[in-house]
């Protein structure tokens, strides 16, 4: 089976988990990823992000697989996964899936020679939706095809949600020495956490950056950066 998780709440980080099966991980926000297995067969996905899944179905026939959903608070089964009672269609499991083909987005990120700036994601720079035309600086500029490192700080005391409008990015890895082997154009960042992001600025254009905290009450905060 295929099977694609889309978070459409505004604010909620919500953890999806199927029971009883392997989970590989195929595409990440739309962008393909280098397959991977979710651990427990649990994903995390942010407000507005999707998961693209493949799940080879080897429980016995007539199990019935729970898909559950834990919202913060407490777990609730939304579904279940029913196998046939008629024989296997096949006498063994699949083997590990291949990659989905790219969508040509940059094989390398060169880091070193990258634009860098940091991003508070809170703050008077950050103004609500309807009034950004108040906000005429960007936050960053950056000329076409260079690649950008962003280290974005969450100061609340709940997780923030930040995404990026035109691009796809890297998250990297906490040495940045690397990055994780999917594409994102949203993440969800704990209290009092820093995060590195990057991508290759591709598009030239003024865009969007959105930070919201995951609060049912909180407002939707922008800013925006040029590439040109």
């Amino acid at each position: 089976m295929r099977l694609r998780f889309i978070n459409s709440s505004r604010r909620s980080i919500i953890a999806l988990k199927l029971e009883q099966a392997d989970v590989t991980v195929m595409a990440i926000d739309s962008q393909p990823t280098e397959p991977f297995l979710a651990r427990n067969g649990a994903m995390v996905v942010a407000p507005g992000s999707r998961v693209d899944a493949f799940v080879d179905v080897t429980a016995p026939p007539g199990s019935n697989l729970k898909i559950l959903l834990h919202d913060g608070k407490q777990a609730r089964t939304i579904g279940f996964v029913i196998v046939s009672r008629d024989p296997p269609a096949r006498p063994a499991p699949l083997p590990p899936p291949p990659p989905l083909p790219s969508n040509g987005l940059p094989a390398q990120l060169d880091l070193k020679i990258a634009l860098r700036a940091e991003l508070v994601l809170s703050g008077p720079d950050w103004i609500v939706s309807p009034n950004l035309a108040n906000s005429p600086k960007p936050a960053f500029r950056v000329k076409p095809g260079r690649v950008v490192v962003l280290a974005l700080t969450n100061r609340a005391d709940t997780a923030t949600v930040f995404r990026l409008h035109g691009h796809h990015f890297r998250l990297l890895d906490r040495l940045d020495d690397g990055w994780k082997p999917f594409w994102l154009d949203t993440l969800a960042i704990e209290p009092g956490q820093t995060q590195r992001i990057a991508f290759a600025a591709e598009h030239a254009g003024q865009w969007l950056v959105e930070s919201v905290a995951a609060d049912w009450a909180a407002p939707r905060f922008v800013r925006w950066y040029a590439v040109e």
